[in-house]
């Protein structure tokens, strides 16, 4: 893991093997970014001109552009590294998104570098903070299943950061910098957790790495396995679990802080792989179903992570684990399930899985009345088709608590859309021989998913649907601080709102 030290070097004092500086779009041509002293001290050593130097090259300073240039003397790097922030905001003031993104781009650039300084616009403890956790998400990589290789995308990460701060021994700053090394390190959990490749996570493996955290970080950990899940009657998890050779885990993993007033129930969809089904998935839609499991990645992550800061709020996380494969024992269309909750389910679509195994769990996690439950899952291709690749949706019967959550995704830096719960879409989900179908109609699929799982959410519980199924697995080329693979979506967001609820910002 990347590590992270802050610094009120100056950029001469600041050794290093690279120095990050911030450069803005003026016009046609790149401009040096205002507000640090240590980028004003590289352009010195240029003369005054660094940014001619880098239009010199090319640069024009639009958001993300990577430009390198040798150091002169009096650097404390040989190497100078400018990354675009784009056009100078009219407030003078960098968004903590738009620095977030700069950061994990030079970090991205500067894969099998040793050591970086970064001397972005750091004026306050938010934009420190949006530094540190984009260099350090930004420098990602995930080698476990590959050898010794010579090619460059071989290179490891960036081994240390460096954020050049003149607040750097403020206690709040040094807690933004801790704040950010453990939220880098659970994203990395969850991103590391979704790339796994299905032959090295079943059920039971996720379930063992989650007993595993618990004993390093003191949490508790629960695994029903499938004779418990039998004699639980958790008839969604099983009938989905059923037509593979490796059974299903139900796993409760919680947090308890001793001064925490409120409770925040997470249920995460952990289908370690999905074929479909009987129902098979087609040619070209199977190849990245290891990502499927995201949403318990997500839950995992973000208890993790509330353990190691000790935030004042418990946190339980239910992970809902199964493989969803065909075979002589899977579950048929046509099938009836009976459900945790007592509901039975005309399964009409083996595809449809994800929101049975969610239904037993949250469920599951209603019994213990927490103060706000929020379950995460790459629930439906339709949310894709809504609102693109980047995007998540948030559903909720709670309006003010569901425009909670999006507002603190977007203080968070994760892209969201609040949608709607249309109680009609229900008629289509009527089942002659069962008390619901787990499928609707064609249109609004993302919508009635959350309707399906409405049903088993206890009446006045406060809570929350984030279905990931665009933002979860990124195929196409990274950018910013998103990886190709699994990001590690909603983990951030999570965490934030572990963060309000501990300061009592829970409303609705």
């Amino acid at each position: 893991m990347t590590s992270l030290t802050l610094k009120p070097s100056t950029a001469a004092e600041a050794a290093a093997d690279a120095l990050v500086v911030g450069v803005v779009k003026d016009g046609g041509a790149p401009a040096l970014a205002p507000g640090h002293p240590a980028a004003e001290a590289a352009d010195a050593a240029f003369g005054g001109r660094l940014a001619a130097a880098l239009a010199t090259v090319g640069a024009r300073g639009g958001e993300d552009e990577i430009t390198k240039l040798p150091a002169p003397d009096g650097l404390g790097a040989p190497l100078l590294v400018a990354v675009g922030l784009g056009a100078t905001p009219s407030s003078g003031t960098f968004e903590p998104e738009k620095l977030r993104r700069a950061a994990g781009a030079a970090a991205r650039a500067l894969a099998g570098t040793e050591h970086a300084a970064f001397a972005l616009p750091v004026g306050d403890r938010d934009a420190l903070a949006a530094v540190a956790e984009g260099a350090l998400l930004g420098a990602y990589s995930f080698t476990l299943f590959r050898g010794e290789r010579a090619e460059d995308d071989s290179r490891g990460p960036l081994a240390r950061v460096t954020v050049l701060d003149a607040g750097a021994e403020d206690a709040a700053h040094q807690a933004a910098a801790r704040r950010a090394e453990v939220l880098a390190a659970e994203v990395a959990r969850a991103r590391d957790l979704i790339n796994t490749p299905p032959n090295a996570l079943a059920p039971a493996d996720f379930a063992a790495a989650a007993q595993s955290a618990a004993e390093e970080f003191g949490l508790k950990a629960e695994v029903l396995d499938e004779r418990a899940l039998a004699d639980g009657g958790y008839g969604g998890i099983l009938g989905v679990g059923r037509g593979s050779a490796t059974p299903p885990r139900l796993v409760r993993l919680s947090y308890t802080n001793a001064a925490a007033s409120a409770t925040l129930a997470l249920v995460g969809k952990g289908i370690t792989y999905d074929s479909g089904g009987i129902s098979l998935k087609p040619v070209g839609a199977n190849e990245t179903m290891k990502c499927d499991m995201s949403g318990a990645a997500a839950v995992f992550s973000t208890v993790v992570a509330a353990a190691r800061l000790e935030l004042p709020v418990n946190v339980t996380g239910w992970l809902a684990l199964a493989e969803n494969m065909p075979s002589g024992s899977a579950t048929r269309p046509g099938d009836v399930l009976t459900m945790y909750s007592g509901k039975t389910v005309e399964v009409r679509n083996t595809d449809a899985e994800g929101r049975l195994v969610m239904g037993d769990a949250l469920t599951r996690a209603c019994e213990e009345s927490p103060d706000a439950l929020v379950d995460v899952a790459t629930l439906t291709g339709a949310m894709t088709i809504a609102l693109g690749n980047r995007t998540f949706g948030v559903l909720g019967a709670d309006e003010a608590f569901r425009d909670l959550v999006h507002e603190t995704a977007q203080r968070a830096g994760e892209l969201s859309w609040p949608l709607p719960m249309p109680e009609e879409l229900l008629e289509a989900m009527k089942s002659p021989v069962a008390d619901i179908a787990n499928v609707g109609g064609r249109k609004g699929g993302g919508l009635s998913a959350g309707l399906f799982l409405k049903e088993f959410v206890a009446d006045g519980t406060r809570w929350a649907h984030l279905d990931i199924a665009g933002p979860a697995f990124h195929e196409g080329a990274p950018y910013g601080y998103t990886p190709k693979g699994g990001t590690g979506s909603a983990v951030r967001t999570l965490l934030l709102l572990a963060e309000r609820i501990a300061d009592g910002d829970l409303t609705g």
